[in-house]
């Protein structure tokens, strides 16, 4: 069964243009022209993943990207913006985008972001060979995507997931925000490393007893991150 990619942009001539190569790559495709008409879509329909341009009509792409999340949807969203700026960024990655681009782009770039995100989750999910993990109160089962708290389940974004498990299977190990971003994310950000601070301040929300005294994921300044198990 042929994968399904949501396609949101209000420019016709955009998404005609990655209609035809996503279909091309071998992806079924739907689109909308809309943020109400995506979310509608998003919260109806399963999507494997979601190319979800920053501007649009009525509802832009930062908001029916949290509505998403908030919705408890968790497909994989692909954000396109044609502001080269920090900020907007790291917003959408805050709200729970898994990647963006910035346009103009190439279409055989979407595709290969879209093959990278799809290939990083069919990777983790035949990671199940690695038993489910149990660090103090905190469990995570990767066959599930799911992990959980004593005893209470937790939800994730699936880049925040990846990111929980890779840090968890390298227990005790400092690992820099470049191994986090090559890792996980499967290619390199230029540096982009925020992009790591801002999944790792999701993960001590929902994980830590104080995120202001992390005990699971600890900051190794100048290094990177270690995941411990809390004594």
């Amino acid at each position: 069964m042929e994968q399904r990619i949501l396609i949101v942009d209000d420019e016709e001539s955009i998404v005609t243009l990655l209609k035809y190569n996503i279909e091309q790559a071998g992806f079924d495709t739907e689109v909308a022209y809309s943020g109400i008409d995506a979310l509608e879509k998003a919260s109806e329909i399963p999507f494997d993943l979601i190319v979800l341009d920053v501007m649009l009509p009525g509802m832009d792409g930062m908001e029916v990207c949290k509505q998403l999340r908030q919705m408890q949807v968790n497909t994989p969203i692909l954000m396109l913006t044609a502001k080269d700026d920090e900020f907007d960024k790291v917003l959408g990655l805050e709200l729970g985008a898994d990647d963006y681009l910035t346009k103009p782009f190439s279409p055989r770039e979407v595709v290969a972001r879209i093959k990278a995100i799809l290939r990083r989750m069919v990777q983790v999910n035949k990671e199940v060979e690695v038993k489910n993990l149990q660090i103090a109160d905190l469990s995570i089962y990767p066959e599930q995507y799911e992990a959980t708290i004593k005893g209470q389940a937790l939800t994730f974004t699936p880049k925040e997931f990846e990111l929980l498990l890779y840090l968890a299977q390298n227990l005790g190990r400092v690992l820099s925000r470049d191994q986090l971003l090559s890792a996980v994310w499967n290619y390199d950000f230029a540096g982009d490393t925020r992009i790591v601070d801002v999944h790792v301040s999701h993960l001590r929300e929902k994980i830590e007893p104080e995120t202001k005294k992390p005990v699971y994921i600890k900051t190794i300044r100048g290094l990177g991150y270690k995941m411990e198990a809390p004594k």
